[in-house]
């Protein structure tokens, strides 16, 4: 835990989780993650094999973390194609990614080979992973001892407790410059943010859009049944989601106004439904794949 108190995000574990179960078994051709579990410690990858394996553990609460990361896999697989398809579609020499987690772009898609990266994140979870790029992988598939290498041309950690910092500042004393054209990624990160604090970001990271820049967006249309389902997984406990709750949902009209207030005009909003569909990924009702969805919208 960081001296304010705060701990790294345990979604930002799950959703790592759910991308190592995928990688190699789901969306093949479309889908693919193999840095994902190199970032995992053994506890974290002992459910991962057991999701791929199918074989589900004894005790309540290891079938709920079990049950956690197999619905998480599901919907991280249409999510991250989606903005991976939108990303490499509009590679520029910046990529913002707003919230990092322990997100793994910079260290797995080789069309940033040109593109300098910074990873926005608070503190407390950019010391986690920091720590974890440098642990060995396991023990079935090690790694030399050296950090995992990225390949985008750079990347730069830039640390911000959006409560008491300025995202602008930050990026300033990172390099990052506001003339030149930035793509900016918004992943996992909207739904747990007040409207206020969406609205100060999009604000914030408007201004430092040159002409031609992209913002990749995702964020959560309102759904009763998605948060209600949310509403009973937190009351059990389940790390389905990882304590962390919802706090602001956005119809796709709301989402496109706020974003065109700067400046930014939506050219793609997709429900990640309609993309797990046609990757003919599993979906089972899930709820949260037929209210989530990935806009994208340009500067210019």
């Amino acid at each position: 835990m960081n001296p304010g108190g705060r701990a790294a995000s345990r979604t930002a574990v799950l959703v790592c989780q759910g991308r190592a179960v995928a990688d190699g078994r789901a969306a093949v051709g479309r889908f693919s993650d193999p840095v994902a579990l190199r970032l995992l410690r053994d506890g974290e990858r002992t459910t991962v094999d057991e999701v791929r394996a199918g074989t589900p553990p004894q005790g309540w609460q290891a079938r709920v973390a079990y049950e956690g990361v197999r619905a998480c896999a599901e919907v991280v697989v249409p999510r991250t194609v989606a903005i991976d398809d939108a990303l490499r579609a509009r590679v520029a020499g910046q990529l913002v990614i707003l919230g990092a987690g322990l997100d793994t772009r910079a260290w797995r898609l080789p069309e940033l080979a040109r593109t300098d990266v910074w990873e926005v994140d608070h503190p407390a979870s950019q010391d986690d992973k920091r720590a974890r790029l440098t642990q060995r992988g396991p023990e079935e598939n090690p790694r030399p001892d050296a950090d995992l290498r990225a390949v985008a041309r750079s990347v730069r950690f830039t640390p911000v407790d959006f409560a008491v910092a300025d995202l602008g500042a930050a990026l300033d004393a990172a390099g990052h410059d506001p003339t030149a054209t930035t793509t900016w990624l918004w992943e996992g990160v909207v739904p747990y943010l007040t409207r206020e604090q969406v609205r100060a970001t999009v604000a914030a990271l408007a201004t430092r859009s040159a002409s031609g820049s992209t913002l990749i967006v995702n964020y959560q249309a309102p759904s009763a049944k998605a948060t209600a389902g949310r509403l009973l997984t937190r009351l059990l406990g389940s790390s389905l989601t990882s304590g962390e709750p919802w706090l602001s949902l956005w119809r796709p009209e709301r989402m496109a106004a706020l974003l065109a207030e700067h400046d930014l005009r939506v050219v793609a909003d997709d429900p990640l439904l309609t993309v797990a569909q046609g990757l003919g990924a599993p979906v089972r009702g899930r709820s949260s794949l037929r209210s989530g969805r990935v806009a994208v919208a340009e500067r210019g």
